[in-house]
């Protein structure tokens, strides 16, 4: 890879104003739009998702393809046997469990190729599904399903005793794809999924009606729920069908994709259980992400497109420094999403696995995982931009202090508009009001700019910024700098209030092991790249950084680690 192709800075050069500004920004409007034709989304207001996703199936040679394939034992699913048992199960869901359009069910799954075939079954009968984390507390389940209320959840045998705790209805959906092994052991998963169809009468969905109550991080504050509808997801699919099978020279259903992201959270769920069915593409599962696994799954099994989050990246790239390159031959690309790469991850993973295009992309829960995706070209390479503006969507970066727009090369907060963009959270209008304006564009909270180019750089969360004396720092700017040094493996940045200053920046170090670095050295690294107002005023060396599954420094940690060591002194 020639190195004129790598710009992985975070800074921008485009002027604060524009003489001649591009197209795809309006300095009238404020508003940035897609660099893509817009794309015709389905008008029919009573077409459901399963209807939408389907049509994208056809029978022939496609249909005999392997839709989902378990990457332990290589029990597949064709797109055939998708489409007859997604309507098998509806069947059984609504005649045996008496599931009725409206009702929410809970679904507390690891990966799982029966996870896509529930999923779809519920939202084809007009249910709503709320996803949870298996690794949840019983206080996290009961609060959501309580919050949302669930009548019936499908869980896996370890959640099955707490859940059946909470007097709701609990069906135990098994690890194995024997189905006469567990016919015996589980006749009631069984006989939902092996029923006769049976007459169920069709719903009438409309596309406004929710499909899904998907919960946020939380990271920044109370998880909220987060209302999906069917026309969200619609949009999701075929942007995916169209956009991003756009994107390739080959067709969809030759790529194969492995499936390690959690399908309970947005990003699993809109790429493997709904978009990238609608291409065609077969779908490896893997329970959970284990480096090592997944380096022999991608062998076995030819993955071409592997998406991730980066504490996923950071850990194939370690693994497949020690692999022969052979072994990576059909792997295409890796897109990473959830949470900013650093640039150390970005140049580590280059110098490994050259041959991979490497991708960010940008979405939240409450856009249905849709914004943008990263594009790269012979001429623009740009590894740490989240990409270009998806198709039918818009943007706006507003100056969080004075609400005015901001042309190119300028940071404030993204705001976005489209069609993935959720109905509202669950039972909190306040909320709801406080993020999605009037006229419908979304606050997303994270600090923005589009260069000159188009491409979208993700610098912070607003929550997130210092304010020293009047100035803003942003702690990702300094946590770059920290982790250029040699002898830091990690770094994270949260603000210490300050009598004198208001705030304070506060580094917190994982230093490599057997070396002299201190603290006054971290300091002194960081005021000698830095203007004076931004310097690290205090260090503190930790074993590790506190993250979330997705890679997301959880700051609320940090902040308890300094109290901790403020009153471990006194």
């Amino acid at each position: 890879m020639a190195a004129t192709h790598l710009h992985i800075s975070s800074n921008s050069k485009t002027p604060t104003s524009l003489q001649n500004p591009p197209l795809w920004f309006s300095p009238e409007t404020g508003m940035y739009t897609s660099k893509f034709p817009s794309l015709h989304l389905p008008v029919d207001p009573n077409l459901d998702a399963v209807s939408a996703l389907f049509s994208h199936i056809h029978d022939g040679d496609d249909a005999a393809s392997a839709a989902f394939v378990d990457s332990s034992t290589g029990f597949s699913i064709s797109y055939t046997e998708l489409r007859v048992m997604v309507k098998s199960m509806a069947a059984g869901i609504y005649h045996d469990l008496g599931v009725r359009q409206g009702d929410v069910v809970s679904l507390v799954l690891p990966n799982s190729v029966y996870f896509p075939v529930i999923f779809l079954s519920l939202i084809s009968l007009g249910a709503i599904v709320t996803t949870v984390n298996p690794s949840s507390s019983l206080g996290e389940i009961k609060k959501q399903v309580s919050e949302c209320n669930v009548g019936l959840a499908f869980t896996s045998h370890e959640n099955f005793e707490k859940l059946s705790s909470l007097g709701i209805v609990v069906i135990r959906v098994p690890e194995s794809y024997d189905f006469d092994s567990f016919r015996i052991e589980n006749p009631k998963f069984y006989a939902i999924i092996k029923r006769d169809f049976g007459f169920v009468p069709k719903p009438l969905i409309n596309q406004d009606d929710v499909a899904a109550i998907m919960y946020s991080s939380g990271t920044t504050g109370a998880s909220k729920g987060v209302l999906l509808t069917h026309r969200n997801l619609i949009a999701t699919m075929e942007l995916f069908v169209r956009f991003e099978a756009s994107q390739y020279e080959y067709p969809g259903s030759s790529n194969v994709y492995l499936a390690a992201l959690p399908l309970c959270h947005i990003y699993g769920l809109s790429l493997f259980v709904l978009g990238l069915l609608s291409l065609g593409s077969t779908i490896v599962v893997m329970r959970r992400f284990d480096a090592s696994d997944v380096i022999n799954v991608i062998e076995r099994f030819k993955i071409t497109h592997f998406p991730v989050v980066p504490p996923m990246l950071m850990a194939l790239t370690k693994k497949a420094k020690g692999v022969c390159g052979e072994v990576f031959k059909s792997l295409k690309q890796v897109s990473c999403g959830a949470a900013p790469l650093s640039r150390k991850f970005i140049e580590d993973f280059l110098g490994t696995l050259p041959h991979v295009d490497l991708i960010q992309g940008y979405g939240m829960t409450e856009s249905t995982a849709v914004g943008t995706r990263g594009f790269n070209s012979q001429k623009l390479r740009k590894y740490s931009s989240v990409g270009l503006l998806a198709p039918n969507m818009q943007a706006k970066v507003v100056d969080w202090s004075s609400g005015s727009f901001l042309p190119p090369g300028n940071r404030g907060e993204l705001w976005i508009q489209g069609p993935g963009v959720m109905k509202g959270y669950l039972n909190n209008p306040e909320a709801t009001q406080m993020t999605i304006s009037e006229d419908s564009w979304l606050r997303t909270g994270d600090i923005a700019y589009f260069d000159e180019d188009g491409y979208l750089f993700i610098v912070d969360r607003i929550k997130e910024i210092i304010k020293y004396k009047g100035f803003q720092i942003a702690p990702a700017d300094l946590e770059a700098v920290l982790v250029s040094h040699p002898l830091i493996i990690d770094a994270a940045v949260t603000a210490a209030p300050d009598e004198e200053c208001g705030e304070i920046p506060v580094a917190f170090v994982v230093r490599r092991q057997e070396t002299t670095l201190s603290e006054q050295d971290v300091i002194s690294y960081v005021a000698a790249q830095v203007a004076p107002y931004r310097k690290v005023r205090k260090v503190v060396m930790v074993s590790s950084i506190p993250k979330s599954p997705t890679g997301k420094i959880l700051r609320k940690e940090l902040k308890r680690i300094l109290t901790n060591c403020v009153s471990s002194r006194l």
